[in-house]
């Protein structure tokens, strides 16, 4: 095993890695949608905030020699599923393969964040 760092996402928020790569399979720790650079959400709507927790989501994929079309399953909690229109009119743009997901209401995200996702991968490396 072995854990998973960039700088390109989020720093974790507490005692967890933002990823670990077991052999070919990767898991992620959930992402929020903090700006990498900032260290804060900046983001408002559900909207925008899909995206940042997604471009962290790739940068976190990509750090561990993966990516996006290589994502089995994703895990996605909304603070309200009332937003899940919304919420999947920007996932599907990240995700045309369509993997496995599950999504839940939750009643509340680290920071205030309306999304979290995580997902489990497959790495391309050898």
């Amino acid at each position: 095993m072995r854990a998973i760092y960039t700088d390109k996402a989020p720093a974790a928020i507490g005692p967890y890695s933002q990823a670990i790569a077991a052999g070919r399979l990767l898991y992620t720790s959930g992402q929020i949608p903090i700006d990498p650079h900032s260290g804060v959400i900046e983001s408002i709507g559900i909207e925008e905030q899909t995206e940042q927790a997604l471009q962290n989501l790739q940068a976190v994929l990509e750090a561990a020699g993966s990516g996006l079309q290589c994502v089995i399953k994703t895990t996605c909690f909304l603070q309200r599923i009332s937003d899940f229109a919304a919420f999947n009119a920007v996932y599907e743009k990240y995700f045309p393969g369509k993997p496995a997901r599950s999504c839940v209401e939750v009643s509340a995200l680290p920071k205030g964040a309306l999304v979290e996702i995580e997902a489990i991968a497959i790495t391309t490396d050898a």
